[in-house]
């Protein structure tokens, strides 16, 4: 297996804007203290965390890449987006986003009342926070009040497909997140193609989708990845002739995980997502 090293890019992390634990500035601290020189702020549906990001970002002298992660359905398949090197201002980008933050919340307050019928009405305490409401929230609520032993068990007691307080959803279209990206000047990265839990015909298929409808960048690295796949996933790219982009997908400090940009580096052979993007270069 590949061993991490402190990568200069790191271009798929999130804050408390979505499901983040960490202020846009103590994650900008975190990714320095790391060693990454280009960091992209990616949260989902919400650019909110960008600016203050892009100020912690100024004063360290990292580049900030403005991002965003785009929930996308994909033949009855929840699939993530992530844009990079976007117009934050960007009309379009700003109704379609809007537009999955109501579905965002609708879901919330739908999950929210199923728990009620099952006796857990003070459930509705998890919508109250900043940002983005999403399923991983309501889980850490019902894990912090004795309701789950840890978030795995609160998706599978109440939150899964099939249990209790389950609420299925369709998002945007693939077609149209890779349209709102291109709009606002970005790029469009198929986020963590591995953890769709695709046979691999069926993973080359959304590949190759996402490839048809305009999407121009893969992701290759992520926190997890072995050597071997992520070399599958470079070939992948260079067959469908797509870039190749890394991100830790970083959250929170976790024992196996605990610091941005700790990744492998892209296989040789790729071509980077950053390449003739000068806002995506160090300084």
């Amino acid at each position: 297996m590949q061993e991490p090293c402190a990568a200069m890019h790191d271009l798929h992390t999130h804050t408390l804007w979505s499901d983040g634990d960490l202020s846009p500035e103590a994650l900008v601290g975190e990714a320095a203290r790391a060693g990454v020189r280009v960091l992209a702020v990616t949260d989902h549906d919400t650019t909110q965390g960008i600016a203050a990001a892009r100020a912690g970002a100024d004063a360290r002298g990292i580049v900030l890449v403005a991002g965003v992660e785009i929930s996308v359905t994909w033949q009855g398949l929840n699939v993530h987006l992530v844009g990079l090197d976007i117009d934050v201002d960007n009309a379009a980008l700003q109704t379609g986003l809007a537009r999955l933050q109501t579905i965002r919340r609708d879901r919330a307050r739908a999950i929210v009342e199923a728990l009620a019928r099952d006796g857990l009405g003070e459930a509705r305490a998890a919508l109250v926070r900043p940002g983005v409401v999403g399923r991983g929230h309501i889980a850490d609520w019902l894990v912090a009040n004795g309701h789950a032993r840890h978030r795995a068990g609160a998706f599978k007691r109440f939150l899964a497909r099939g249990a209790s307080a389950y609420v299925p959803v369709t998002w945007a279209s693939l077609e149209e997140g890779i349209a709102w990206i291109r709009a606002a000047g970005g790029c469009s990265v198929l986020a963590h193609p591995t953890r769709y839990d695709l046979s691999a015909g069926r993973l080359r298929q959304l590949i190759a989708g996402f490839a048809e409808a305009g999407g121009e960048a893969l992701e290759v690295v992520s926190t997890g990845l072995q050597a071997g796949e992520i070399a599958r996933l470079g070939r992948l790219a260079q067959h469908h002739r797509l870039k190749a982009s890394l991100g830790s997908d970083y959250h929170k400090p976790l024992p196996w995980r605990s610091e941005p940009g700790h990744l492998p580096a892209l296989p040789a052979d790729c071509v980077p997502v950053w390449r003739d993007r000068a806002r995506m270069q160090p300084a």
